[in-house]
Parts: C-alpha cells; sequence; structure tokens
C-alpha cells in the first residue's frame, strides 16, 4: 500500500513567512515515513467551499519544484490542474521541467477546471463546459506529442503549434503518468480510458462503483486492459494506493478517491 499526501491548505503556517518553512516540514516529514506522493491544488484563490477564498493558496507547479528541492524520492503531482491555467505547450514545458529537475518524480495532474471565482478575478478565460472539456482533449495530446520527441505541427481546433520541440525529454519513461480529474461518465471517463494511467473520481461508494462500471466500458471500447490498473482511496488529504485484482479497472468505495488505471 503507498500513501500519498494532498495539502490542500496553508492557513495553518502563521503566515506568509511560515508557508515556506512549513511546506518544506511536511515535505520532508511525509518523505521520512515513506510516504509515495506529494500534491498540491491547482487553485490561485482558496476554494470557498471548503475556506474563505482569501485564505493562502500558493501555485501549485512552482509549490512543486520548492518540494522537489527539498526531497529525493517523493513523488510530485497537481491534483488536478485546471485545463484554462496554461497554454498547453507552456503546461508541458513546466510538466517536463519538474519531471527533469526532480529525477524522473513528476506526474501530470489535469482536468476540465471549475472554479469560475478565481478564473473571473484574475481575468482567466472561462470557458463554456463543452469547449474547456475539447480544450483538455488537446491538451493532452499536445503534451503526448511533445513528450514523444515529435517535433511537428499540432492542428487543433483550439491550439495550433507550430513547432512541437520539448528539449530535454522528461526523465520519467514513456513520459509522466497521467492523471485526470472528474466523474463525468460521457467524457471524463473516455478520455481517462483513451489518455490517462489514474483518475480522481468523487462521489458515494455506491456512485464511484457504477462510475468504474462505466470506465471499464470506456476501457473495453478503446481496447485498453482493465484487468492492469491500479487502484487509491483519497480522505482527508492521504491517498492509499492499492494494487488490484487481475480483473479490476477500478477502485474501492470511498466517498473521494483517485482510481489509477495503468497503460
Amino acid at each position: 500500500m503507498d500513501l500519498d499526501f494532498h495539502i490542500m491548505r496553508f492557513d495553518w503556517a502563521g503566515g506568509p513567512a511560515g508557508i515556506g518553512p512549513g511546506v518544506a516540514d511536511l515535505a520532508e516529514r511525509a518523505e521520512a515515513i515513506g510516504v509515495r506522493t506529494v500534491s498540491f491544488m491547482d487553485h490561485f484563490f482558496q476554494m470557498d467551499v471548503l475556506a474563505p477564498a482569501e485564505d493562502p493558496m500558493l501555485e501549485g507547479y512552482t509549490a512543486l519544484g520548492f518540494v522537489a528541492g527539498r526531497t529525493e524520492r517523493l513523488r510530485l503531482r497537481m491534483l488536478v490542474g485546471g485545463v484554462t491555467y496554461r497554454h498547453p505547450g507552456l503546461l508541458a514545458k513546466t510538466v517536463t521541467t519538474l519531471d527533469v529537475v526532480s529525477s524522473g518524480r513528476a506526474e501530470f495532474g489535469i482536468g476540465a477546471a471549475w472554479y469560475e471565482r478565481e478564473h473571473r478575478g484574475l481575468g482567466v478565460p472561462f470557458p463554456p463546459t463543452a469547449e474547456r472539456f475539447e480544450r483538455l482533449e488537446e491538451t493532452i495530446q499536445i503534451c503526448l506529442q511533445m513528450w514523444s520527441g515529435e517535433v511537428g505541427p499540432y492542428e487543433g481546433r483550439h491550439y495550433q503549434l507550430a513547432e512541437t520541440i520539448c528539449s530535454p525529454l522528461p526523465v520519467s519513461t514513456p513520459r509522466p503518468r497521467i492523471m485526470i480529474g472528474g466523474s463525468g461518465e460521457r467524457k471524463t471517463l473516455r478520455l481517462v480510458a483513451q489518455y490517462a494511467d489514474a483518475c480522481n473520481i468523487f462521489g458515494s461508494p455506491e456512485e464511484i462503483a457504477h462510475k468504474m462500471d462505466v470506465l471499464r466500458r470506456h476501457c473495453d471500447d478503446v481496447g485498453r486492459d482493465p484487468g492492469a490498473r491500479s487502484r487509491s482511496r483519497r480522505c482527508s488529504g492521504i491517498s492509499r494506493r492499492m494494487r488490484p485484482p487481475t480483473t479490476s479497472c477500478g477502485a474501492r468505495k470511498p466517498s473521494r478517491m483517485s482510481a489509477c488505471p495503468r497503460s
């Protein structure tokens, strides 16, 4: 069993001057007790469903780079990144840089984004849901092309790249693991089956069991083996990742969890 630690709040640090030392201490202690992965949220305002929006919030990739420099074994992930916040070509370079400087410890978490308040607050475009999902798929395709070493154009509906140069390539082989966040049965879980190594799913135990059945069907539709999947459970900021039985494409049944299918 692997333990993952998700950092969602920073109000415990006692002010801005305490956040850096506090995060460093958390990460070092987590590594010392055998935690596998540290993750941050990709938000710029605190989620107002959790705490006041004005509460402290760090930019996630900068924070992950800081943790990379203070640790040696912890894997590093955004849980999960919002597709609207960064241009895909620059996002691929950001994740690649984290992977290179951490000697292959980066994982790529990505989702369609949802927190409209912080988009409006900071002047970030917030397209309709359908467009965000289109951008999500194109972003994943661009990252995969850049991480494959293919240097050429990418022509999508929303993004056009003339040269997908990514040098250096990631240290992780064949590329950083991909986690897609969300529980939508028609779009999100289809993308998980087609592209991802992991997914972050919310719901009751019964809802999650149903989502896993849907994911298995999507896996069958795209020809991915539903038996070679790992799975995880996430609660109160800790994610437990288990090895699956050979017939499972899914996960255990917590109220909030991450299921992790392998390519």
